[in-house]
């Protein structure tokens, strides 16, 4: 097996369970994307806190697992082949998790769920990201308010995308799938955290509030939204 501890982000984070998929990671939506697919899939999995108000991920150990230091990133010490596997990107770890269990990626539709989970890393993530960098933290004491009113706009179409797609459907690719532990966290966290629902029209969108409550409402969904926990 994979000797873990030769692996320099254990000298910061240090594994009490090395034979298991170690988490680096914090409870934002990108985080959560991966947490709640853990515990969707029923892997063992160990969870550690990397603190982004202290600047952890710019450390050298983390930077040692994800270069381009952001959360989450993981190592699995079993592997392809039996193999460890360091990944980071959250798209990335939801496609092999679900490879890895057979689960949330069937198929039938493998496609489908792909272009959506590309759909909300390439556009509705940034965005909304952005809309919220700009409504809450330091970008809302700019006074121009052209580039907010750019990623407000933007965020909006989107949203009415994802609204009109699931039109008659629970979820966005028919099954629940890693596409949806990718989209709604960020919806969750637009609404609950950054309180801009209004900014974006929410209360007129038919589909989506009902959307993120199903996912709210999972057991599983419940149990990784906080993790690795806050300090």
């Amino acid at each position: 097996m994979f000797d873990l501890s030769t692996h320099p982000i254990t000298h910061r984070w240090p594994a009490t369970r090395p034979d298991v998929i170690q988490l680096y990671s914090l409870p934002t939506p990108n985080g959560v994307k991966v947490s709640v697919a853990l515990e969707e899939m029923g892997l063992p999995y160990e969870a550690h806190l990397v603190d982004i108000s202290k600047d952890d991920q710019f450390t050298p150990e983390f930077l040692s697992l994800n270069p381009n230091n952001k959360i989450p990133a993981m190592i699995d010490p079993n592997g392809p082949g039996g193999k460890a596997l360091p990944l980071f990107e959250s798209g990335a770890i939801l496609i092999y998790l679900a490879e890895k269990t057979g689960r949330f990626l069937p198929q039938e539709n493998r496609y489908q769920v792909l272009q959506w989970l590309m759909f909300q890393m390439g556009g509705l993530g940034p965005m909304l990201g952005q809309l919220g960098y700009f409504h809450v933290f330091a970008g809302k004491e700019i006074e121009d308010q052209r580039p907010k009113e750019r990623y407000r706009a933007e965020s909006a179409r989107l949203l009415k995308v994802l609204d009109n797609a699931l039109a008659g459907q629970d979820w966005i690719a028919g099954d629940y799938s890693i596409a949806d532990m990718a989209i709604a966290p960020w919806l969750n966290n637009l609404i609950n955290r950054y309180k801009a629902g209004d900014q974006v029209g929410w209360a007129d969108l038919s589909n989506l509030p009902a959307y993120v409550d199903r996912f709210l409402a999972r057991p599983a969904v419940q149990r990784g939204l906080n993790v690795p926990a806050r300090p």
